[in-house]
């Protein structure tokens, strides 16, 4: 047997969707190959704060630090790629060297391309998306702005900040009834798993979402109430990527929020989904042109709205880092797809890794040899 690669779980971090990490990266953990990996928990607190040794995981699951915990830094030296690890008491500290990191983190701080850049500077490879992708795929607006750059078929919507609602709010209401009307959903431009969001039936309703998804985000988006079935397809790859057969939600509350996702079982997930195999096609065909309208890498789940007595397909957005959960959609369609969970986590390193060997061919300073 070959030297097993040393692989950092990162998981937690600065975000509501905190909890969900945690899930997503147990799962992970536990699903990956102890024979082929010295698997690394490392986990960020509410706080920010990062953490190795002992048990991450049981450590922000109860929210006490243990003593056998070390305060974690990456350091940024693509020469040295790795870990130190701190000593609670004292200036005392050892280095951990790691192969590449899996980013298990989802929301703001971790799925936007802060600490993509982090490990970019760190010189390890790390699994998912790159710095620009990551920030795309985590602002709705900009991610819809590509879309219909490369085409894609999306619903209606506006977008606007804080201080615009705050000094135009008579304005900005007129505009969303005439443009969108109601019902409409109201989201936080830059958050995932459906934190913030609400779905506002009239004007009362409205400016409650409005000011609630203020709270999490300083841009918003309202999107136009689309009347049509929830599909999802999963995206794995990077220059060439594939699709998953689509599968579909049945929400078992009025919109597939953050409770049905993650805490409640009454939502069903049917994959593959019930489609006509022209219609699975476009969805899969739309799926990759989304992965690569965002220039993505390694996974990406796209979520869809189909009108059935129309025949029409909208695409709603990309999630880089979908959850990893045992109920959630992304490794579910691969599993229906023909790929297995712990040969999932296997393709995703194995794409970090050679997307990282391919970046370090390229010049990193002036040299005229190096010129056309």
């Amino acid at each position: 047997m070959g030297k097993r690669l040393k692989v950092g779980v990162l998981f937690g971090g600065q975000s509501s969707e905190h909890a969900i990490s945690l899930l997503s990266a147990a799962a992970v953990i536990a699903a990956m190959d102890q024979s082929k990996y010295e698997i690394v928990p490392i986990g960020i607190t509410e706080d920010g704060r990062w953490l190795a040794g002992g048990d991450p995981l049981e450590t922000l699951r109860e929210k006490n630090i243990p003593g056998n915990s070390f305060f974690a830094s990456l350091i940024t030296d693509p020469t040295n790629p790795g870990l130190i690890l701190l000593e609670r008491e004292g200036p005392e500290h050892k280095f951990l060297p790691l192969d590449a990191v899996f980013p298990v983190l989802h929301g703001p701080y971790g799925e936007d391309g802060t600490v993509q850049g982090l490990l970019e500077l760190a010189g390890i490879p790390y699994v998912g998306a790159g710095v620009l992708s990551s920030a795309v795929g985590m602002d709705k607006v900009v991610m819809k702005i590509l879309f219909q750059h490369w085409g894609l078929p999306i619903g209606d919507f506006l977008y606007f900040k804080f201080r615009e609602w705050n000094e135009n709010k008579k304005a900005l209401i007129k505009e969303i009834e005439e443009k969108l009307g109601y019902p409409c959903f109201v989201k936080p431009a830059n958050l995932g798993s459906s934190v913030g969001i609400s779905k506002a039936a009239d004007k009362r309703e409205l400016i409650a979402a409005i000011e609630k998804a203020l709270r999490y985000d300083y841009k918003i988006i309202i999107e136009a109430f689309i009347h049509g079935r929830e599909i999802e397809c999963s995206v794995l790859g990077d220059a060439k990527p594939i699709a998953s057969l689509p599968g579909e939600i049945i929400p078992g509350a009025e919109f597939y929020d953050y409770h049905a996702k993650y805490i409640d079982d009454s939502s069903r997930l049917i994959i593959p989904a019930p489609l006509k195999p022209e219609v699975q096609n476009t969805i899969k065909n739309y799926a990759i042109k989304a992965f690569l309208a965002v220039e993505c890498s390694g996974m990406g789940r796209i979520d869809f709205f189909y009108q059935e007595q129309e025949d029409k397909v909208y695409v709603n957005e990309i999630n880089t880092i979908p959850g990893f959960t045992k109920i959630s959609m992304y490794p579910k369609l691969w599993k229906a797809s023909g790929i297995s969970y712990s040969e999932l986590i296997d393709r995703l390193i194995e794409i970090a890794l050679e997307k990282h060997r391919l970046k370090k061919k390229l010049l990193t300073r002036y040299s005229p040899a190096g010129e056309i």
